[in-house]
């Protein structure tokens, strides 16, 4: 996949991409054989041997009060939430403001009893630039900017990898599911699962940033080289355990992650245990780094930069149904510690980027995120949800020296506070079709507030349209 990254450019990787699609959708009949009658729904999916393409196209318009232009490559476009760069009032077409624009294949084989084969394929893309979606080349090209001049830029999963998702396994109702490859994580499933607004990136802090998801790193809401296990018994209890290798490239960190929960009458709840060795944030390079890539024989458009960490984290997840309103809350407390195995360096992240500059020492403290949120999800009538969220997070102050303790803007490391609230409208004209509308608002406070040199605030109204087949 690196070599390939090194190669093709995001557009023939598209392609690429596009090619495989295309040629399995030529293999499903043009009109599938639809069972029909009373009580009987037709069947319209693009199945055929037990193979089913599916895809998301999701599209809107967004008006950002303090953003930045918008990206090209980062999957959600724009911030959603107030970042560094937040100078100024944007406004243009935004993707995948309510779900993940993607087409992907899945299949099921059955082999004996119970026992199925199960694979899934997904590459993700921008519909707005015809990208496909890649996180880290939002960093890349503003490599040696300032805030002053950068468009919208955020680490993230998604590094223009031909499949963003690409997992084999076994399944069985009995027993569950053992799937290998790369996937979601069962922490960033639960977040999807107990988040108001099921992880939708323009309504919700858990879909804006990552970071929550990934158990301290955005990367890390999907993991390469990954043995995962998730079951239900009597349709009650909930477990699940996964286990992430090292990897030859874009695979510094091993992970652990465990779940236990069950659901009764409406009530769900999940608790989750992760420890993640050598996550890796990554970010642009500045004005210096970029100056000094020449002679560390990097390249600019391939490079980033990277604080390193061992990150432990867990989580209270729930939800209960009262028909026609389902309430929702979390708590995710995430603690970061330096890396008892530095990476160096020159290390390939995901995507084949470059860490042509390390941090293994920002944490001589530990730094804890503690993040919470409820909300409200009600169906007015069987086609209209409306939902209502709040999200919160808490930073402790890990800086040392004269500015230990700290509670001001002037340090990264003094405490700090972040809250977004939202409200959205989401009408489904049939099972395929839906449009949308909301706003949220985000704003930053003391230590998560620094280096925000234009505003701490921002509010995004967005609609938009998301068509599922």
């Amino acid at each position: 996949m690196n070599h390939m990254n090194g190669i093709l450019s995001n557009r023939s990787r598209l392609g690429c991409c596009a090619l495989i699609m295309l040629s399995a959708l030529a293999a499903v009949p043009a009109i599938a054989q639809q069972k029909t009658g009373p009580g009987i729904p037709a069947d319209d999916s693009l199945t055929w041997h037990g193979i089913t393409l599916y895809g998301v196209i999701d599209i809107g318009l967004q008006y950002e009060t303090n953003g930045a232009p918008f990206s090209d490559y980062r999957p959600a476009a724009s911030g959603n939430i107030v970042q560094k760069n937040s100078r100024q009032s944007v406004f243009g077409a935004t993707p995948s403001n309510m779900g993940q624009s993607r087409v992907g294949l899945q299949g099921a084989e059955p082999l004996a009893g119970d026992w199925s084969a199960v694979f899934r394929i997904e590459t993700f893309f921008n519909p707005q630039s015809g990208q496909i979606a890649d996180s880290l080349k939002s960093l890349t090209v503003n490599n040696g900017r300032t805030p002053a001049n950068s468009t919208t830029n955020q680490d993230g999963s998604s590094a223009g990898q031909p499949f963003q998702t690409a997992f084999v396994g076994v399944n069985s109702k009995e027993f569950g599911t053992l799937t290998f490859g790369r996937q979601l994580t069962l922490l960033t499933e639960g977040t999807i699962k107990y988040d108001p607004n099921y992880d939708a990136s323009a309504f919700g802090l858990i879909g804006a940033s990552g970071t929550y998801q990934g158990a301290g790193s955005s990367e890390d809401k999907r993991l390469d080289s990954m043995l995962k296990y998730d079951a239900t018994f009597d349709d009650i209890v909930h477990v699940g355990v996964l286990y992430k290798f090292n990897g030859s490239s874009g695979g510094a960190n091993t992970a652990v992650q465990a779940v236990v929960g069950a659901k009764y009458a409406g009530a769900s709840i999940d608790a989750f245990y992760s420890k993640i060795n050598d996550a890796i944030s990554a970010s642009a390079l500045t004005e210096t780094q970029v100056n000094e890539l020449p002679k560390l024989g990097y390249s600019v458009t391939n490079s980033v930069s990277a604080t390193i960490s061992d990150n432990t984290a867990f989580a209270v997840m729930a939800l209960y149904k009262i028909d026609p309103v389902k309430f929702f809350a979390g708590y995710d407390h995430i603690k970061f510690a330096n890396p008892t195995n530095p990476l160096s360096a020159g290390f390939s992240d995901i995507g084949g980027y470059n860490l042509a500059f390390v941090n293994n020492d920002a944490y001589g403290l530990s730094k804890t995120l503690q993040m919470y949120w409820a909300g409200v999800r009600y169906t007015v009538i069987p086609n209209l949800d409306l939902t209502a969220a709040y999200y919160g997070v808490q930073q402790n102050s890990y800086a040392t020296g004269k500015a230990a303790g700290c509670t001001t803007t002037a340090n990264s490391a003094c405490s700090g506070s972040l809250e977004a609230f939202s409200f959205d409208a989401d009408y489904f004209f049939n099972h395929h079709f839906d449009t949308y509308a909301g706003i949220m608002y985000s704003g930053v406070h003391d230590g998560l507030a620094s280096g925000y040199a234009f505003h701490t605030t921002n509010m995004n109204p967005t609609i938009g349209v998301r068509y599922k087949f």
